[in-house]
């Protein structure tokens, strides 16, 4: 708090004048010091704050794991007419990867099989469709209904709510199973109309 003072009045040669320069200077140097005050606070608040969250980088080639780019061998049983249009419009719709394991080509069946990833997830369509007992637990992962069987090395997954049985096989290497049927059961909408009858455990 600025202390005020009396002071007698002069003819303006006396102390009043000489404080009139001491009062402009300070006043100058407020002036001075605020600005520069407001901007060394700026740019700490502009270091302290985070930064903008870069966009996630785009899925690329380098992403994706190591594998072997060898045929997987699959089995290619005959299909009548109308599963082997349906098994045709699921492999069409299947993703070039799942996940990060990138798609394999396969020794014979391409037009219902699929394969990704080493050691190698296989897609096949068609065939018998599983046996599910009133006990049995089956999974819906988006909008599909499926029925699992443990292997000794690996997970059987097989649709039970559609007019042609899509079976997934998934290695015991890769946990949560179900996690890598996701991208699977969008083609398996998009392309493998439901059966009239499903069961009970199978949510709409």
């Amino acid at each position: 708090m600025e202390e005020v003072t009396s002071s007698p009045a002069s003819d303006g040669s006396g102390p009043a004048r000489r404080d009139r320069p001491n009062r402009s200077a300070a006043l100058w140097a407020t002036l001075v010091a605020v600005p520069v005050t407001l901007a060394v606070a700026g740019f700490t608040f502009a270091k302290l704050a985070p930064d903008t969250p870069a966009a996630e980088p785009s899925p690329s080639a380098s992403a994706v794991r190591p594998q072997s780019t060898t045929p997987v061998e699959l089995p290619a049983p005959a299909l009548a007419e109308r599963p082997a249009t349906v098994c045709r419009a699921l492999v069409s719709q299947l993703p070039a990867t799942v996940r990060d394991l990138a798609q394999r080509p396969v020794t014979a069946g391409a037009e219902q099989n699929a394969a990704y990833g080493d050691p190698a997830l296989t897609v096949a369509c068609g065939g018998t469709p599983p046996v599910v007992q009133p006990t049995d637990e089956v999974w819906s992962v988006n909008k599909v209904c499926w029925h699992a069987v443990q292997e000794a090395d690996a997970t059987v997954l097989t649709t039970v709510d559609r007019e042609t049985p899509v079976r997934v096989r998934v290695p015991k290497q890769y946990e949560q199973p179900l996690q890598w049927v996701t991208p699977i059961s969008d083609a398996v909408v998009a392309s493998v109309p439901a059966a009239k009858t499903a069961p009970s455990g199978c949510s709409a």
